[in-house]
């Protein structure tokens, strides 16, 4: 226990926690906190422009690095502007902690129209997070923010939310901090380990189905192990994309949905899923058959039988789960033909990919495959390009590097990449397009200020092109999604950034080629009705 002020407490407890960069926008509801932060040793805070893209930030920053992302935010509409990245960090199962003022306890509860006053705060942040706690003792701010991040740390990540009256910031107090220790791990019951061995042991073509929850869960290398000692190839949901390189001789890469794939998983006798919800792309809105063995390993009880009933629940860590029956597994050559199969199909599917994604785009995205680092960042926004061959064809070879809103939404990445990049300190790509941009494009000034490794390649169709290509289907007509689209290098060269405009792939190769070169922010801007088009296949549920 230790004297010092609501603000300083705060400082030290995310210090203990080995918290390095804090994501925010400075206020008049904040500034005692604000400045703690600012004079800790180790810790640096990161000026954003708009408090939504900065709770995506702290949310990148997680995704990337699997440690505690954290945003502040002011009390009232600081607050309310960041709902929508704690709602994205929910859905994507990131730990992101949120701090906000909140008005002086004095006039709490009185409604009397205090400036940035928002009585029902609260009750808004608990909506979007596992839990959100107020204080009302400065002595209690040490102990509360202790709580909420062992929360949101433990199974399955989730954000989290304090609020601290500015009043009781700047008020001096005996607070205690309390030391730092592991989030606790969920308990393995060891007879479902022990049946789903002996399923997997028994099984002639099994299958291992790999989500988001792999990736958080630190558990790659465990999952590698596992479908080796099978011989089991390796499918993936999006979000859980670098589970396994996907140069891997196991790995079917991100193809759940896909049409060339539903036979070989329907084949599999037993198939294991881990780290997953079963969301409905990945399942074609459920229904994808999977008439095999279902195991789902999982540390969220309650999504494990929600949409696919299995053989064996097994709640626990993905990373312990997998160690687990690994342990009890001999090594063995796996069955080469269904192996074989597979593949074709991932071959196959890689065709019908070409073809809807166009040659020009098949090409843009070898391009960056090919000059981005194995370990560079690979962030995409939802646009047509991220959608089509960001998602699924352009290959991820390490955890974590594989970002991408995973409630579908455009806008946040610009956010995510800034966070990501700053937090692993690797070279990333944007993939982005003109309509999602315009909800963050005051953040290319933040990617200036901190002359961030980034290349932002803007894929400019005038408008909403996933839009465009859903309202025949839907409505018979377009409606409100072409846009009048402003110059984008002449902003990004007014932020002081370097940008390009390019009609081709011959010069999308050598600007992406010259901006990785720089290790510095760079703009380039695609005129995507100059390439070979796209074609968008519409999902079945958009269809009337």
């Amino acid at each position: 226990m230790a004297r010092m002020s609501g603000g300083e407490a705060v400082a030290q407890i995310l210090a203990e926690r080995g918290v390095t960069h804090v994501f925010g926008v400075t206020s008049v509801h904040n500034l005692p906190i604000y400045d703690a932060l600012s004079r800790t040793p180790g810790i640096t805070v990161v000026r954003m422009r708009h408090e939504q893209a900065a709770t995506h930030a702290a949310d990148g920053y997680a995704r990337a690095t699997g440690r505690l992302g954290v945003v502040l935010t002011s009390t009232g509409p600081g607050c309310v502007n960041a709902v929508a990245g704690l709602y994205e960090a929910g859905y994507g199962s990131s730990p992101v902690l949120m701090l906000t003022g909140q008005i002086e306890s004095a006039h709490l509860g009185k409604g009397k129209g205090f400036l940035h006053e928002f009585e029902r705060q609260l009750e808004m942040l608990r909506a979007v997070t596992r839990r959100a706690e107020s204080i009302r003792r400065t002595e209690d701010i040490g102990t509360v923010l202790d709580a909420v991040i062992t929360d949101i740390c433990t199974g399955r990540p989730q954000p989290g939310a304090v609020e601290i009256p500015i009043d009781l910031q700047y008020q001096v107090a005996e607070i205690t901090i309390p030391a730092a220790r592991p989030a606790p791990r969920i308990a393995l019951d060891e007879r479902a380990v022990g049946r789903a061995a002996a399923l997997l042991d028994g099984a002639e073509r099994p299958m291992i189905w790999a989500g988001g929850g792999v990736v958080s869960g630190d558990a790659c290398g465990e999952l590698t192990t596992l479908a080796e000692r099978l011989g089991a190839p390796v499918v993936t949901t999006i979000e859980g994309r670098g589970a396994i390189p996907e140069d891997h001789r196991l790995a079917l890469g991100p193809r759940t949905e896909r049409a060339a794939l539903g036979p070989i998983i329907a084949a599999a006798d037993v198939v294991l899923a881990v780290g997953t919800r079963f969301q409905n792309y990945s399942t074609r809105v459920w229904q994808l058959p999977i008439p095999g063995a279902l195991i789902h390993l999982d540390a969220d009880p309650g999504v494990i039988g929600r949409n696919y009933p299995p053989a064996v629940g097994l709640l626990g860590d993905a990373r312990d789960g997998l160690a687990a029956l690994a342990a009890l597994l001999p090594h063995r050559e796996g069955n080469v033909g269904f192996l074989d199969e597979a593949k074709d199909a991932v071959v196959a599917d890689l065709e019908q990919s070409a073809i809807e994604n166009g040659a020009d785009h098949t090409e843009i995205a070898a391009t960056i495959r090919r000059l981005l680092p194995r370990n560079g960042l690979v962030v995409r926004d939802n646009t047509v390009p991220g959608y089509l061959w960001g998602n699924r064809t352009l290959p991820i070879l390490e955890p974590r590097t594989s970002i991408r809103p995973s409630s579908m939404a455009i806008g946040p990445g610009l956010g995510l990449a800034i966070g990501a990049a700053i937090g692993s300190g690797r070279p990333a790509v944007l993939v982005q397009g003109d309509g999602g941009l315009m909800l963050s494009i005051g953040e290319l000034a933040t990617l200036a200020e901190y002359d961030l490794p980034i290349v932002v390649c803007i894929f400019n169709d005038r408008g909403y092109g996933v839009l465009r290509a859903i309202e025949p289907a839907v409505l018979g007509h377009l409606v409100g999604v072409d846009l009048h689209t402003p110059d984008f290098v002449a902003i990004a060269e007014g932020m002081g950034i370097a940008a390009r405009r390019v009609d081709s792939v011959a010069g999308f190769s050598e600007a992406f080629a010259s901006a990785l070169g720089t290790s510095r922010p760079a703009v380039i801007e695609v005129d995507m009705l100059a390439l070979a088009p796209m074609r968008f296949p519409i999902p079945a549920h958009y269809n009337k």
